[in-house]
């Protein structure tokens, strides 16, 4: 059970609160997330592999689509359906099997769940902390807004941010998680990694991809 603190993309407990904005104050032209009822996206999961220092395929497959929205405190969230398939041995920093939901919003460049808490900012390049552990605190922070990276589906002008940890003693832990979203796309690619390992032990990247 102690280890699974150490996750970082599965870190639940964020502490970053959005700036407290509705959506009349928003670019209404804007789409970054591409928060659009129907969209859909799929995405395969690479573990490492100690022996080859190469990543594997996991054969885990994240479906993730908006299947509607909802109104809430005055701003409508999107509401994403993830279904994960592939996962029948439990691997861990991969999603478990079966359908899990989440509520988001596009607050002036914040990615918003429905709590307040902030999942992504695509605008702001200061430090804000994702998660509070007693020993150590979790941040996350843009790194740059006009990133290039290549999946499978393509080549994309993304931005970049970072995910690291400062312990107790003030200094970082070994690992950095890292996520990049396209504008307009959205999620891109991700990392999920062990504290104490300086090497990711997933990489999940976007195959296929359908937005209007």
């Amino acid at each position: 059970m102690k280890r699974i603190v150490y996750v970082f993309f599965f870190a639940l407990l964020v502490s970053s609160c959005a700036p407290d904005n509705d959506e009349n104050f928003q670019n209404p032209d804007s789409n970054f997330y591409a928060l659009s009822v129907g969209n859909q996206w799929v995405y395969k999961n690479y573990k490492y592999n100690n022996s080859t220092q190469a990543y594997d395929d996991t054969n885990v497959i994240d479906s993730v689509s908006i299947v509607g929205t909802e109104f809430i405190n005055g701003n409508t969230y999107y509401k994403f359906r993830h279904f994960t398939t592939g996962n029948e041995n439990g691997m861990t920093f991969c999603n478990p099997n079966g359908e899990q939901f989440e509520l988001l919003r596009d607050s002036i460049g914040y990615l918003v769940w429905d709590n307040g808490k902030i999942k992504y900012a695509n605008n702001d390049f200061s430090a804000r902390t994702h998660t509070e552990l007693g020993f150590a605190t979790i941040y996350d922070q843009l790194v740059a807004a006009d990133n290039e990276i290549t999946v499978e589906a393509g080549t994309f002008e993304s931005t970049y941010s970072q995910r690291y940890a400062i312990q107790s003693n003030g200094e970082q832990a070994n690992a950095v998680d890292h996520f990049f979203y396209a504008d307009g796309i959205g999620l891109v690619y991700d990392t999920s990694s062990l504290m104490s390992e300086d090497i990711p032990k997933i990489k999940r990247r976007l195959v296929s991809y359908l937005v209007q």
